[in-house]
């Protein structure tokens, strides 16, 4: 037995060898640019700005806020409220509390200590904000300590901000 043991073992040593060495020697370096080169082709370049997308999502938002309803967006918020609080004078809890969140300005809770990057960030929760963060939060503001992933459905982004905007003493004007 121990001899069939010991083959085993020396055929899985010699084939991760013999794996290892004809890496050392037929090491190929690959190249940074292809060597081939098409020459008279043209790369089609797209006139759309990204100030000219970022107004169409905002005006998407918009619109999609007059077609949800805040009880869709109070179901979503079920994935936020592990983290975050959104009642009147709820305090916070690994997020900071979101009540009257939208119009406020970005990292401005008192009794949450935020990430450096999010404390100076410098603006203010809109609706366009919201939806942008929402969305990825790592990507829209890079640094953030926020661990979520990210809403991808749009409507559910426009239910969820919804239902933020009504938990508030002043909601924010849907025009």
């Amino acid at each position: 037995m121990n001899k069939i043991i010991v083959s085993v073992i020396l055929v899985i040593l010699l084939i991760l060898g013999i794996n290892k060495i004809t890496d050392i020697i037929f090491y190929v370096e690959k190249p940074e640019k292809s060597i081939y080169q098409v020459e008279g082709v043209t790369t089609k370049t797209t006139t759309k700005t990204a100030s000219t997308n970022s107004d169409d999502e905002l005006e998407n938002i918009m619109t999609l806020l007059t077609t949800v309803n805040a009880s869709d967006g109070e179901k979503i918020f079920k994935k936020c409220a592990a983290c975050h609080s959104i009642t009147k004078g709820g305090g916070s809890k690994i997020g900071p509390a979101l009540w009257g969140i939208l119009g406020r300005q970005v990292g401005s809770a008192s009794d949450y200590k935020y990430s450096k990057v999010m404390a100076a960030y410098g603006k203010t929760w809109s609706f366009k904000e919201m939806d942008s963060f929402i969305k990825k939060p790592k990507d829209w503001i890079k640094g953030t300590k926020m661990s979520f992933a990210g809403l991808k459905d749009t409507k559910e982004r426009a239910a969820l901000i919804l239902y933020m905007n009504n938990n508030t003493d002043i909601p924010l004007p849907l025009q």
